[in-house]
């Protein structure tokens, strides 16, 4: 029998929600990791982590002495080397997870290892950079001396994909998990003992403050992890205190929270601003005859000062640079505060004409520095090139009147330095060309030069010149 036209859309139907529920078993399976988690094994692990003691320490110890000397010198590959063998994970993870599953016991165990993870790893680096003649803060350094939304998401996702590859059945190496939290926790610890050995309490508090909200954000992820797999509480024979542990948990789990999640949307919205300002500036900030030289921005008072030279631009132009910030989503509060460099009345113009300028004049050198160097060196083959030729010169006019008297059929006399090669290598030869008088016979002619190149290389000290007759 035909199928009807009232059948088709039916069957239609059918399929389309057949297939989308196949497609949604599909996801379930593919992003289920609740069946392949090993609860008991990741109890012990975790457990077994927080300690900081024998192996623990002196591989803590020699992986910031590296990661330091990385910071100090400003190579990247030589601090990610030191992440490789940092155990850092283990007392954080410990926090968030003993909060999760009400365990006071392996939660103070935790903070102590905590601290003496974190007074060990300041101790160490105090220590380097205390020694270390290399007291320059290298930008390496001076990125970790203040929070960015980037470091908070490192450490969430970081954390996440450390608990989850902790919780999995089987073997997966934590180590190589804990790069990312290294990433988040050894800089930072590092820039705090920079900071106490240079005595720069801004960049060690800025530090600090950096590696205590990364370590809160990785907790909170192995606390939310641990939550959501149904990770067993831990049970006490006297339920008055199971109860008034589980409250201690759970407050201690709010009073990070909330904190940190206002911490959150603070540092989203000043990278936010940073970036918005930075286009426009980039987009908007131009007028033909000026340039833009340099610009700053301040989340806190929300201005935002921008540095031009060359030809002075139009208040109706600023106006319109003004009224057009206004209109960017996110910079509604924002101030635009124009500096250029021909207003001399404004406190500002001293700041152009010392900071900016030096700043212009810092770029234009080390751009230039390599094409300095390089001249520097022609400069100086070529000073060796003409002390050498100076040092083989003869003193002509009196050799070739000393050559006249003892030789009376010369009747001409020149020199000049040949190059002369193989064809592998090439040499500089002293050459004198003479010509003789017309009367003197051939076999004369060709006695006479020899002696006159015996005489000429005994009285020049030469061991290699030439002498060739000229008709």
């Amino acid at each position: 029998m035909a199928n009807t036209p009232q059948d088709l859309p039916t069957r239609s139907g059918f399929n389309f929600k057949v297939m989308l529920k196949e497609t949604g078993a599909f996801v379930k399976e593919l992003l289920d990791i609740h069946e392949d988690t090993d609860r008991d094994t990741t109890m012990e692990t975790v457990k077994r982590d927080i300690s900081f003691k024998g192996h623990n320490a002196w591989i803590l110890v020699f992986s910031i002495f590296v990661a330091s000397i990385g910071l100090n010198v400003s190579s990247t590959a030589v601090v990610i080397g030191a992440m490789l063998i940092s155990p850092l994970m283990g007392p954080i993870v410990g926090v968030g997870f003993s909060v999760a599953i009400n365990d006071i016991d392996t939660l103070k165990r935790s903070l102590v290892n905590l601290g003496v993870m974190v007074g060990l790893s300041v101790l160490t680096a105090y220590l380097y950079f205390l020694v270390s003649p290399i007291k320059e803060a290298t930008p390496e350094l001076v990125a970790r001396t203040y929070p960015t939304i980037l470091d908070v998401l490192v450490a969430i996702f970081g954390g996440t994909a450390l608990i989850i590859a902790k919780t999995k059945k089987g073997a997966i190496a934590s180590v190589i998990m804990g790069v990312a939290i290294a990433t988040a926790l050894m800089p930072p610890l590092c820039t705090v003992g920079y900071g106490l050995a240079i005595a720069n309490w801004e960049y060690a508090g800025g530090a600090l403050y950096l590696f205590s909200i990364n370590s809160v954000f990785i907790a909170l992820s192995t606390f939310v992890v641990s939550k959501l797999l149904r990770f067993p509480l831990v049970k006490y024979v006297n339920s008055r205190r199971r109860k008034n542990t589980a409250r201690l948990a759970s407050l201690i789990a709010i009073l990070v929270m909330i904190p940190s999640i206002i911490l959150f949307v603070n540092l989203l919205s000043e990278q936010v601003f940073r970036s918005k300002t930075k286009d426009f500036v980039k987009n908007v900030i131009t007028y033909p005859g000026a340039e833009v030289v340099k610009f700053d921005q301040n989340y806190k008072t929300k201005y935002v000062d921008v540095y031009l030279i060359g030809k002075p631009v139009p208040e109706s132009i600023i106006s319109t640079w003004m009224r057009e910030l206004k209109e960017v989503p996110e910079l509604e509060e924002a101030n635009l505060r124009i500096h250029q460099g021909t207003d001399q009345s404004s406190e500002m113009a001293a700041r152009l004409s010392s900071e900016v300028k030096a700043g212009i004049l810092e770029d234009l050198y080390l751009k230039n520095q390599q094409v300095v160097e390089d001249k520097d060196a022609r400069i100086r083959l070529l000073e060796q090139e003409l002390v050498r030729y100076r040092n083989s010169g003869i003193p002509f006019e009196s050799v070739t009147k000393e050559a006249k008297i003892n030789y009376s059929n010369l009747e001409e006399m020149s020199y000049a330095n040949s190059l002369v090669t193989n064809f592998s290598k090439i040499d500089t030869v002293p050459t004198f060309n003479v010509r003789w008088k017309k009367s003197l016979s051939r076999s004369s002619r060709q006695s006479e030069m020899n002696k006159l190149k015996k005489w000429l290389q005994v009285r020049l000290s030469l061991d290699t010149l030439s002498v060739q007759a000229v008709d």
